[in-house]
């Protein structure tokens, strides 16, 4: 796989877009990551559509919408490998294992456990404390699962 490297200046939205993410704002991180994946040139649509697939995907988890959640996620996990392992001041092998993760606790617990998924993203949103890089444990399905914290890591977070 190819490797990129940002070459031009990065569009300020961008960091809207993450702290919308970290937010837990997710349909609100996709419209901002929308105008900018609409203007990007070629090189950059992919980066830009990965970031707003995950996005869009946890917002369709909280919905309860195992399908679009799962179909989402995996798109953009598979979008943002090329970008791997970072991209525009952007910590994308973290993202990628990030949503991974997520899409094989999706698939593991299947889509009648879904509600239970989506109650685990607000107990795994935000940063974990500095040092530490354990996952958050949630339980689903009476099962403990170490899952990565929903923190895009940026510019400025990183």
């Amino acid at each position: 796989m190819a490797t990129y490297s940002s070459t031009e200046s990065v569009d300020p939205r961008l960091e809207e877009g993450i702290a919308l993410f970290n937010q837990g704002e997710y349909y609100r991180c996709h419209d901002v990551l929308e105008s900018i994946w609409m203007e990007a040139n070629t090189l950059e649509k992919p980066f830009y559509q990965g970031i707003l697939q995950i996005a869009v995907g946890l917002y369709h988890l909280g919905n309860h919408n195992w399908q679009g959640a799962s179909i989402l996620l995996g798109e953009g996990v598979n979008r943002l490998r090329p970008f791997e392992p970072a991209y525009a001041g952007v910590d994308i092998a973290r993202l990628v294992d990030c949503g991974w993760a997520w899409l094989t606790v999706l698939h593991q617990t299947g889509p009648d456990r879904v509600q239970e998924v989506a109650d685990a993203v607000v107990q795994a949103q935000g940063k974990p404390p500095e040092g530490d890089d354990s996952n958050p444990v949630v339980v689903i399905a009476g099962a403990d699962h170490p899952l990565p914290a929903l923190y895009l890591y940026g510019q400025s977070q990183a």
